[in-house]
């Protein structure tokens, strides 16, 4: 599907005209997208816009890194939305220029659309983002890079969640949400830290800033990947504590079932000794004969098992 938008000279919005019927001399500047396109719709980038084949095998091939290349007029720019549910990365692909911001998308995203939305509310306001492609470039990404910090935030909950457990549940089942938890914060790191060094190549480029006074709210996009990458490795900072505050807890455990296990078998060692030495069938033994042997033998037992038990609590051994 191709949508266009265009701007005219009265900074009134024409939406929805064919391609074909657009005269570009009527216009300042117009937005067109490729949302799901087909291969006829794609082969327009060749035949319509005239793109470099470098850039149109680029938009071809998914799943390109963040990044931003030089076409004599046109800056192609690949950037990436985040899919909610899965975390996985959706690429975008801006060509952007002076005259026209071309975006190309396998998946249709509520994010460009929200910037659709946006741009056709504000274009007849003379405010410096609605007047060109750049700006309209910068209200894809604002809303792109916006639409990361839900996710950002759910895992947060979750970990702040997870650490108020207080070690409730097993540590098996602990070791698991950590580890799920970490292995998101990964698929995070994936999108995030390429956008942000995208962002700063972007705003360190000669022939972007060109385009003058729009480098301040580019640099506000850059702000808040900054954010999100240090809100990132403070999180996975966290799920590493938390991962070995659960090894060292599961050590703890260990140590304490050896331990009691320990004293329960150090307690038994010499009963059985006992228990082994008057089970022997030899009929020449001096105690088998007495009235009294068999409760004395167990009274004896009960006396050195109650002495262990009261010599180990000395030692601190149940502590």
């Amino acid at each position: 599907m191709i949508r266009t938008l265009a701007i005219g000279h009265d900074h009134q919005v024409t939406v929805g005209k064919p391609l074909d019927q657009i005269v570009m001399e009527d216009y300042i500047w117009m937005w067109v997208d490729f949302s799901e396109p087909t291969d006829r719709e794609t082969e327009l980038l060749t035949s319509y816009f005239h793109f470099h084949p470098l850039a149109v095998e680029d938009c071809m091939h998914v799943l390109q890194r963040p990044k931003l290349d030089y076409y004599e007029d046109v800056q192609f720019l690949v950037v990436h939305a985040l899919d909610v549910d899965t975390l996985a990365a959706e690429e975008v692909d801006m060509f952007i220029s002076s005259r026209f911001l071309v975006t190309y998308h396998h998946h249709e995203l509520e994010e460009l659309d929200q910037a659709w939305e946006r741009i056709v509310q504000h274009a007849n306001e003379r405010k410096i983002w609605s007047r060109g492609p750049l700006a309209a470039a910068y209200t894809v990404m604002d809303k792109l890079v916006d639409n990361y910090f839900p996710s950002l935030f759910m895992i947060e909950d979750e970990l702040a969640e997870l650490e108020g457990l207080g070690g409730r549940e097993s540590v098996e089942e602990l070791m698991k949400q950590v580890f799920d938890l970490r292995g998101r914060l990964l698929k995070l790191r994936r999108t995030i830290v390429p956008m942000r060094d995208l962002m700063y190549r972007v705003l360190n480029s000669q022939h972007v800033q060109g385009q003058g006074d729009h480098m301040a709210y580019f640099t506000d996009i850059y702000d808040h990947l900054l954010k999100l990458t240090d809100m990132l490795e403070a999180d996975r900072e966290m799920t590493a504590d938390l991962r070995d505050s659960y090894i060292s807890l599961n050590s703890n455990r260990m140590n304490s079932i050896m331990k009691t296990l320990t004293v329960i078998t150090t307690v038994f060692m010499p009963l059985t000794l006992i228990a082994g030495i008057y089970g022997m069938n030899f009929s020449n033994m001096p105690e088998l004969g007495w009235k009294y042997g068999y409760f004395g033998v167990l009274f004896f037992m009960f006396l050195l098992s109650v002495a262990m038990v009261v010599w180990f609590m000395r030692r601190g051994w149940f502590k």
